[in-house]
């Protein structure tokens, strides 16, 4: 360890809700490789749950299709694997659970939590909503520390799961349990070690930093006594990682963990002694390969001062969209996760806004339309090349020329939906809300449904503006925004979010591999500790490890600017509407 040569390179790994990616990059940054594995997703049989709620999956299976990934990567790159330095880890925010006394995995799966079936089903995946009443108890005691997750705990979290796990396991069962956000489960599965990452603990479990808000332990004894976990207090903590620097060690993004035990490099093809950096959730990897993008022509992006940073919003786009932002000092916002101290950079803060769906959201509206189940108007050979919203943007643009409209938007402008059919993450923090559409015909043919299609893509830009306006109401000074994901491809989108949020939106080079290449930044941060683990600052790593990006500036036609303006108003409304559509309803039948 230490600085890093030409010669040297870094391993990243990214576990995301369907599957598992490495990439190899060389000291520049420069991806040499990547590979992708699908993992598995179990998903209960409604009956005994009530509801299809419960999402799960397994440690051993997210593990061995992490080693396929890195054997291949390292294969297809011909890179002598001695030359790899540093390998880092991010996953999904979902809960692990393994035993203290033997270290194997524990099924989450009831009603018998046995792994009757060898499939070391043992974890909860962030999706699952089982622990919604559970969220409610915690939420309806009020406490402190939910200043910092802003202002709720969200069921998405991981306290809500492993309360449930409580409530329903054996109690024998439950005392033998220790717990893991996935990310620092890998880590520990790398090294042997029980570090934990503030990213983690901070963001997904109500560990509040020493020093903040009076602080002393991380862990509020009495919250989690309150709640119903003081199992959790009785040995430090010690079963959720511990106290730091007492019988526990927490970590900020990259810092050196330990390095590859030796069962971990054998099944990896690495050898012993690689550097592993400590692991963040997925979003915040995100953050790491976006926001150090060199962009020629936007405001603040020379130099190398943290300060940048903080007018840079990340969207990491996928199946959700996460939006962080960095700050210098504490901002509260309701609905918006956060501030979090400690858990990329020590010292910054971070926030977190969300939107539940956007690419799960466009998929679900366009496989259900009429016209895709019956393809009518969709070519009988197929789409060849092309994916339906290639296919989509293509028959909008031909809609708009054959009706003489002046833009697409013009098409949809009575066309008003709102799209929170899993509940909204921010800014209202209401996992009731649903969607709602108005200007429904009883069109079904192609046309309709790239009208819907482009509805739902206005949604969700409204959705964006609502969290940066909420953000920078509350003091947040956000002026670009650095996507992420394969929505960074579609153009009519990416266009709608510039426009709308009146903003220009960044595009990097890896537009898919901007998670994994973060990652992959983690491990060349862990790889350049010294002999007292002191490693190079993440925020100069990002620059010397980030690509030169694309700008999408915003519109200036005045007429779709005042469109936008105007529906952005409506969407506000059927935000509000909603809610009180429910508290009326509620009141009159009794909730």
């Amino acid at each position: 360890m230490g600085q890093p040569t030409s010669e040297d390179h870094y391993i990243g790994i990214d576990v995301g809700t369907g599957s598992a990616r490495a990439c190899i990059v060389d000291a520049s940054g420069t991806i040499k490789a990547i590979a992708s594995e699908d993992i598995k997703l179990w998903k209960p049989q409604v009956g005994y749950y009530l509801r299809a709620s419960h999402q799960e999956q397994s440690t051993t299976n997210i593990w061995n299709c992490i080693c396929a990934c890195v054997r291949r990567i390292l294969a297809t790159s011909a890179i002598d694997p001695t030359t790899v330095k540093g390998i880092g880890f991010d996953a999904t925010c979902s809960l692990a659970v393994f035993t203290h006394d033997t270290d194997a995995p524990v099924s989450v799966t009831g009603p018998s939590f046995t792994n009757a079936s060898g499939e070391d089903r043992n974890v909860i995946l962030w999706l699952d909503h089982r622990a919604e009443s559970e969220t409610e108890t915690i939420n309806a005691t009020g406490h402190n520390l939910l200043r910092y997750v802003g202002g709720t705990m969200n069921i998405e979290m991981e306290m809500p799961k492993v309360l449930w796990l409580k409530r329903n396991m054996p109690p024998e069962l439950f005392s033998r349990c220790k717990f893991y956000d996935l990310a620092d489960a890998l880590t520990h599965l790398a090294t042997g070690r029980e570090t934990r990452s503030f990213c983690s603990a901070v963001c997904k479990q109500g560990y509040v930093p020493v020093g903040v808000d009076g602080s002393v332990k991380g862990w509020r004894e009495d919250f989690y006594g309150e709640i119903g976990l003081g199992e959790l207090v009785e040995d430090e903590f010690l079963r959720v990682g511990g106290v730091d620097r007492v019988n526990g060690q927490f970590l900020s993004a990259g810092e050196l963990v330990g390095t590859l035990n030796e069962k971990a490099s054998k099944e990896l093809g690495l050898p012993v002694g690689v550097a592993v950096g400590s692991g963040v959730i997925d979003a915040y990897a995100g953050w790491i390969g976006t926001v150090g993008v060199q962009v020629d022509g936007l405001g603040g992006s020379g130099g190398s001062d943290l300060d940048q940073a903080s007018g840079r919003l990340a969207a990491v786009a996928g199946t959700s969209t996460c939006h962080l932002v960095m700050s210098r000092e504490p901002i509260f916002v309701n609905g918006v996760w956060g501030p979090y101290r400690d858990v990329l950079i020590p010292g910054q803060w971070m926030a977190e806004g969300g939107q539940s769906a956007t690419g799960e959201l466009l998929r679900h509206v366009v496989e259900t339309h009429p016209a895709y189940i019956t393809k009518s108007g969709l070519p009988e050979g197929g789409l060849g090349d092309k994916s339906i919203y290639e296919y989509l943007n293509e028959h909008l643009a031909k809609l708009a020329e054959q009706n003489n409209a002046p833009s697409i938007s013009h098409l949809a402008r009575h066309i008003f939906f709102y799209g929170d059919l899993w509940g909204n993450r921010s800014p209202i923090a209401d996992p009731n809300m649903k969607g709602a559409l108005i200007g429904m015909s009883s069109d079904t043919s192609l046309d309709s449904l790239a009208l819907l299609y482009y509805a739902t893509m206005e949604f969700i830009a409204m959705q964006t503006r609502h969290i940066i306006d909420t953000m920078n109401d509350a003091g947040h000074s956000i002026s670009s925004i650095f996507m992420s994901g394969g929505q960074c491809r579609n153009k009519i989108l990416m266009d709608l979010i510039a426009t709308v949020c009146d903003m220009p939106v960044v595009i990097p080079e890896y537009i898919g591999a901007a998670v994994v290449h973060g990652a992959a930044m983690l491990g060349a941060k862990a790889a350049g500790a010294d002999a007292e683990g002191k490693t190079e600052d993440l925020w100069a790593i990002m620059r010397r490890m980030s690509k030169a990006g694309s700008v999408v500036w915003p519109k200036k036609d005045e007429a779709e600017r005042r469109l936008f303006g105007v529906k952005y108003e409506i969407f506000l409304e059927q935000c509000r509407t909603q809610r009180e559509y429910r508290k009326k309803v509620d009141e009159a039948i009794g909730k």
